[in-house]
């Protein structure tokens, strides 16, 4: 059996997603998703989710936080890596007024890192990304130089796409409407503690 591990992108699919789909979509099984992603001779070893926690924003930092438990409780093969928010103050040019945004930071490297550790660690055969992101193209070069008997397959999400990672990979596919509708986390879950866990309202 061919031993898979799959590598999102949480930024790049959230936004693919929203893009395509408004809210309705956001409720995803991301174990679900990438194993409906596999030939009949492949198996999913591990998924690795990237992301970073919202901040400044207490309902979506509710929601994000309710989606990751409710990930932590239904796909067990999921592992979540953090990045962070950045704070920088923004000025305009014209008024001389500031304001704070937050900028994601570490996504990209945290999944370049452990795309090549995990192929240099022999903990896969295939590498399935599900990015669209052309950051990612250095370290599909660095991973088949080191381990060129490994493949790599882009999955691009929804309403995304890019060429330069279509080349580098051994393969991609564009991830479809049906395999997204079918790949839905269950309405409601409840912990191993008994802590309810329900699909946002905002996202129905």
């Amino acid at each position: 059996m061919v031993r898979v591990a799959a590598y999102v992108d949480g930024f790049n699919l959230y936004f693919g997603l929203k893009a395509r789909y408004g809210r309705r979509h956001l409720w995803l099984d991301l174990q679900a998703l990438a194993t409906s992603l596999l030939r009949a001779d492949q198996s999913l070893e591990r998924l690795t989710y990237f992301t970073a926690r919202v901040r400044n924003n207490p309902d979506s930092e509710q929601r994000q936080s309710d989606y990751l438990d409710a990930l932590a409780v239904h796909s067990p093969l999921v592992t979540v890596v953090d990045g962070r928010f950045q704070q920088k103050d923004r000025r305009c040019r014209s008024c001389g007024d500031t304001w704070v945004v937050f900028e994601e930071k570490e996504t990209d490297v945290n999944n370049a890192v452990a795309l090549v550790e995990d192929a240099v660690r022999d903990r896969f055969d295939t590498a399935l990304l599900l990015s669209a992101d052309s950051d990612l193209c250095p370290a599909v070069r660095a991973t088949k130089r080191l381990r060129p008997e490994k493949r790599i397959i882009a999955a691009f999400p929804p309403s995304r796409h890019s060429a330069d990672l279509r080349r580098e990979a051994d393969g991609f596919v564009h991830i479809g409407d049906d395999k997204i509708r079918r790949a839905q986390l269950p309405d409601t879950l409840t912990s191993g503690t008994g802590i309810v866990l329900r699909r946002p309202a905002y996202w129905s």
